[in-house]
């Protein structure tokens, strides 16, 4: 079974103690696969594209620090498995990294609904994410969370468009307090398409 069409299961989840004596070498091997999911947009905010491998070294991860079981690996796998693309999309954990609480707080406070405005525009035509729907992430008084999880989902024509080196590729948000985009890199791309 392709990856792109695969979730994550219990059989693809390596024991605690297999996991311990492979683990340096795993997180090695991640950076590689990680290397250009990574795209900066504006001050603040960081694109990681996931894939069934970032899904499953996450869970692995989150079993190793909280060694909560089976139960556990069940939420995992169900938290986890919607961040897993399929078919067409793509899909990004979407963050605004600001150290300072006080800047964390000003800057999420002017950013709300930001979720619903975030973009990759394939050859001047903007598909806008569908944010996962497990919480909400603007509060009632308009804050935004620091974290969102992201789905492109584009039709055939757009995909096509997406693997054409020739067409650029941005991504950006249309946001008024935050109005950044930024040319995808080839790299990028070919790792996305991967």
């Amino acid at each position: 079974m392709p990856y792109k069409d695969k979730k994550i299961d219990s059989s693809d989840i390596m024991s605690i103690e297999e996991y311990v004596k492979d683990r340096k070498t795993l997180r090695q091997n991640l950076v590689s696969i990680k290397k250009y999911r990574r795209v900066s947009l504006g001050p603040y905010a960081t694109f990681y594209f996931e894939n069934f491998f970032t899904m499953r070294a996450q869970i692995q991860e989150m079993l190793y620090i909280e060694k909560g079981g089976d139960e556990q690996l069940k939420d995992e796998l169900e938290a986890y498995n919607p961040l897993i693309p399929q078919g067409n999309e793509i899909v990004a954990t979407f963050m605004f990294e600001i150290d300072s609480p006080i800047t964390r707080k000003n800057v999420l406070t002017q950013l709300g609904g930001v979720e619903n405005q975030v973009y990759i525009s394939v050859n001047d035509e903007k598909v806008y994410a569908t944010p996962e729907d497990d919480t909400e992430r603007t509060d009632a008084y308009g804050k935004t969370s620091s974290v969102h999880f992201l789905h492109f989902n584009m039709n055939m024509d757009q995909v096509k468009n997406f693997k054409n080196n020739n067409i650029q590729v941005e991504l950006g948000t249309d946001h008024q307090k935050y109005l950044h985009k930024t040319v995808m890199l080839p790299e990028t791309r070919l790792s996305l398409i991967k």
